[in-house]
């Protein structure tokens, strides 16, 4: 499995706060966050969602709650889903209030916009509308994340800047944790995104060496399944290399569920997090001697969705690099045109027929997380008697 080798730096030092039972900052493992695509007021659908992506490994989900119907139903939704569930409020006050009250785990707000006005019948002024929220959130431990997004910078700092500029990013979340600050809530995580790698990256690293908050990494609207994955990783990539991020969301054009994967094989691949098999396939070539490998390959991915224990595993399709790869996982097969050789932590185990390979690797990789499984539960328990 990947490493977490030399060229990841250390950990960027932050203060740690909790979004429901999870650990975010000051050096808890780099979580994974997903938002629910669904109209918030259809709890049914939004819980079918969440259970959906909680399947899958996501640590926390986000729910936007634009709407009064929306807000309300976070009390149903947070009652019965099996991951902390964050509030994405702008604008009315009253909404991070109800939201609040239904036991959200976290806010995700700035809290510059929550001043607005409203259809309050007596009108409060916007410093304290904000002081309310802050007031209430505080009283019930939950924390606040800053969220900025180039796509909706204040009007005057576009003015200033000219364009949403890293810098003008980075001055929108000083601005919002000032705020904050000011009111003497500090339990605080801060986002600075774009929809390019490059403005992400330079607003990240300018706001590093301002404030100790953990950070929330994400390239917003970062497209569709296939280069929104690529441009995240890229983008995302080089964030945490530098130790920079705590949480983190891919945004696609698609499915959370999709976006929880693709964030966890970020993770994964550097090292970051190893829950899950890694799956090392053949990329196939003129050498190949077995036509349905890529299908092969792509059918043991997805059955061995399941297994939660890091297992290296090699589905290779050729004499030259096959046998050495298999060697080297822990679980392998090296197919030739009508049968393959089945490796086990470098042993050869048997010859397998070329239509029962799937069937096989996945019941062979199968037994092996048990094995796994029942020897953490053996070193547990002789760690418990000493």
């Amino acid at each position: 499995m990947p490493t977490n080798g030399s060229f990841l730096k250390p950990r960027r030092k932050t203060r740690r706060l909790t979004v429901g039972n999870v650990a975010v900052g000051g050096g808890a493992p780099v979580s994974v966050q997903t938002m629910t695509k669904t109209e918030t007021h259809n709890a049914r659908a939004t819980l079918r969602q969440i259970e959906e992506v909680a399947a899958v490994g996501c640590d926390i989900v986000r729910c936007a709650a634009p709407r009064s119907g929306d807000a309300e139903a976070l009390r149903e939704i947070v009652l019965h889903s099996p991951i902390p569930v964050v509030a994405d409020i702008h604008y009315d006050y009253r909404l991070a209030l109800t939201a609040l009250e239904a036991g959200v785990a976290c806010l995700r707000l700035n809290p510059g916009n929550i001043g607005m006005p409203t259809s309050d019948n007596i009108e409060m002024p916007g410093d304290e509308k904000v002081r309310v929220v802050v007031h209430e959130a505080k009283s019930r431990g939950v924390p606040i994340r800053i969220g900025v997004n180039a796509g909706s910078l204040e009007p005057e700092l576009l003015m200033k800047h000219g364009h949403p500029t890293p810098e003008a990013m980075v001055e929108s979340a000083l601005h919002h944790i000032r705020i904050l600050e000011d009111l003497g809530f500090f339990d605080i995580k801060v986002s600075v995104k774009a929809t390019d790698i490059a403005r992400t990256v330079a607003a990240y690293r300018l706001l590093a060496d301002k404030v100790d908050y953990p950070f929330h990494l994400g390239i917003t609207e970062a497209g569709t399944l296939g280069t929104g994955s690529v441009k995240s990783a890229a983008g995302l990539g080089i964030l945490l290399a530098e130790g920079l991020g705590d949480t983190i969301r891919v945004s696609l054009a698609g499915s959370p569920v999709d976006e929880v994967r693709v964030g966890q094989d970020i993770l994964e691949s550097l090292g970051l997090r190893n829950q899950r098999p890694n799956i090392v396939a053949c990329p196939t070539c003129g050498r190949l001697q077995v036509p349905d490998m890529i299908e092969m390959a792509q059918e043991i991915e997805r059955r061995v969705t399941h297994i939660k224990v890091p297992l290296n595993l090699a589905v290779m399709g050729c004499e030259v690099n096959g046998p050495g790869e298999s060697k080297a996982a822990d679980l392998g097969i090296s197919l030739g045109r009508d049968y393959g050789y089945l490796f086990k932590h470098g042993e050869k185990l048997r010859r397998v027929e070329a239509d029962k390979v799937v069937e096989e690797f996945v019941r062979e990789a199968e037994a092996l997380a048990r094995e796994v499984e029942e020897s953490r539960r053996d070193e547990k328990a002789a760690g418990g008697q000493k």
